[in-house]
């Protein structure tokens, strides 16, 4: 089990203050640490399942679910481990947590609008997914339904700002990703995007698309489902991830909902409003977190 997480449950850190400074508690709950400690979600995971391989979970802001399944994935590939559980969770709201991020002027006054002219800021969510991979045979042998078929990761660093995103760094992950894959730029035909609909990201991932992708931008169709369950931080890129391999799946490729006005500093083919029906074969899925830390996986549609 890998997991990752951005802030665990800040509901909990937040009971521990109002137990001390506002009820005038002598002692918190007992079971404060248990709750708090970020790798709460894997260790419970790892006893109700009788997990006992790798078990740990990974911090990395908003990259934190994608680097988990990234992680996961390398263990498959190296022979660690036979099957694994991979994903992100996050519960970030309380009113301390929410607070910090409204300071930070990034949080939409209405609606997320990614891509769009009027964007103007992120609407946090909160909520987890996982995973489930396995090597092909042994899922074959088994007779598992197969979802979709990971077949590429990547990890960069910006090492630039802590909070201002840069071009390089993203457009090398997703470049390493497709190397990784095997795959050339060509093939790919969707990116579920980072897309948190802030006005500086969302301009900087076009450019880092546009970089990686060459004169190929043109024709990617590239959404971003935050616009719909919100930015989970550590949670994300597994919702994301999910949300990928269900499009491969089905066909269905989600939209940019709340889509209003183009932005030229966003020249892409968002698929705005409306989902759009494509039987796609590559995808990615961008990650991209505070401190400048990238990963992007790389999908195939399973064919049977």
């Amino acid at each position: 089990m890998v997991s990752g997480t951005s802030v665990g449950g800040q509901a909990s850190n937040q009971q521990i203050f109002d137990d001390l400074y506002l009820a005038g508690k002598a002692r918190p709950h007992p079971f404060t640490v248990p709750r708090v400690m970020p790798n709460a979600a894997a260790c419970h995971v790892s006893m109700e399942f009788g997990l006992t391989g790798p078990v740990y979970t990974v911090a990395t802001a908003c990259a934190a679910g994608t680097h988990a399944i990234g992680q996961a994935f390398d263990l498959i590939r190296a022979g660690k481990a036979d099957i694994a559980l991979a994903g992100g969770s996050d519960s970030p709201f309380s009113l301390g947590f929410l607070k910090a991020w409204e300071a930070m002027r990034v949080v939409a006054p209405e609606a997320c609008r990614p891509f769009a002219k009027d964007r103007r800021g992120m609407s946090l969510g909160e909520g987890g997914a996982v995973l489930v991979l396995e090597p092909l045979d042994a899922a074959l042998a088994r007779g598992a339904e197969i979802s979709a078929e990971i077949v590429g990761f990547a990890m960069t660093a910006d090492a630039g700002h802590v909070t201002s995103p840069s071009v390089d760094g993203p457009a090398r992950a997703m470049r390493q990703a497709m190397d990784d894959a095997g795959i050339r730029p060509e093939q790919v035909e969707y990116v579920n995007a980072h897309g948190t609909g802030t006005v500086v990201n969302d301009a900087v991932e076009t450019k880092a698309i546009r970089a990686a992708f060459g004169a190929h931008a043109d024709r990617l169709m590239v959404s971003s489902t935050k616009s719909m369950h919100g930015h989970a931080l550590g949670a994300t890129g597994a919702l994301e991830a999910a949300a990928t391999v269900l499009a491969l799946k089905h066909g269905v490729l989600p939209p940019t909902a709340n889509f209003t006005e183009p932005d030229p500093e966003c020249a892409l083919d968002v698929i705005p409003n409306e989902h759009r029906r494509r039987q796609v074969e590559y995808a990615l899925s961008n990650s991209f977190a505070f401190g400048g830390l990238n990963a992007v996986l790389a999908f195939r549609r399973w064919d049977g």
